[in-house]
């Protein structure tokens, strides 16, 4: 088994104010060689949106982008029509493909809202935008993994990458097998968990490779997100 941890602490960070924003991998101003993705895998971001606060609207092509709001209220405006408001449990999906542009901003004058804003790499260029959006209560992660995007899952994806959810109770394990050639990229949303063993904590993220199974455990209860990927 081949296993490389992400500590929380060694991300990037962007502090913009009405953004708190924690980058696995390089993003913007935040530039590291030797983070620049995993596999088909090219963003993790962790954001807290401030009360108020947001991306105004902006373009993206040629990527795929799952956003998983964790807490708050996310709204959300595009160039395909599609407009709404996310909020615990909604997951978004849009292939920029072609070119799409969107907005994102905080929809509450109170709370913060906390997302990860996730990248995936697309299997080739110059797809048609596209966008959907579900809701995936947390009665259906609890223990268990939960396919949340996938060619053939709720959310359709171009690339074969298969997203999974989990909120484990204390003392809950589950197992995912891995086929051979695929990896796999866990990454901690609150609480802590161990990993084939490997101790994580919130904010942490952790890249197998060879494993052919992985189990994943938790004392004291936790959500993480799985990726099982090319």
């Amino acid at each position: 088994m081949t296993a490389i941890p992400r500590p929380a602490g060694a991300r990037g960070l962007a502090d913009h104010g009405w953004l708190l924003s924690y980058h696995s991998f390089s993003f913007a101003d935040y530039a590291d060689p030797a983070h620049m993705g995993f596999r088909a895998l090219r963003v993790i971001n962790d954001d807290v949106i401030r009360p108020g606060g947001g991306f105004d609207t902006h373009g993206h092509r040629d990527m795929e982008i799952i956003t998983y709001v964790v807490e708050g209220a996310l709204a959300h405006r595009d160039s395909t029509g599609s407009s709404g408001v996310l909020a615990r449990g909604d997951v978004q999906y849009m292939s920029a493909g072609t070119g799409v542009r969107h907005s994102e901003v905080n929809a509450s004058k109170t709370q913060d809202v906390r997302l990860l804003q996730i990248w995936i790499l697309p299997p080739r260029r110059g797809l048609p935008p596209s966008y959907t959006q579900r809701t995936v209560a947390d009665a259906a992660k609890r223990d268990t993994l939960a396919l949340i995007a996938a060619p053939d899952g709720p959310l359709s994806t171009h690339q074969d990458v298969r997203l999974y959810a989990s909120l484990l109770g204390a003392g809950a394990t589950v197992r995912h097998v891995l086929t051979p050639g695929r990896g796999a990229w866990v990454q901690v949303v609150t609480g802590a968990i161990a990993v084939n063993g490997i101790a994580m904590a919130e904010g942490d993220g952790l890249a197998l490779e060879d494993e052919p199974e992985i189990h994943i455990t938790s004392d004291g209860g936790a959500e993480f997100l799985l990726f099982d990927l090319v």
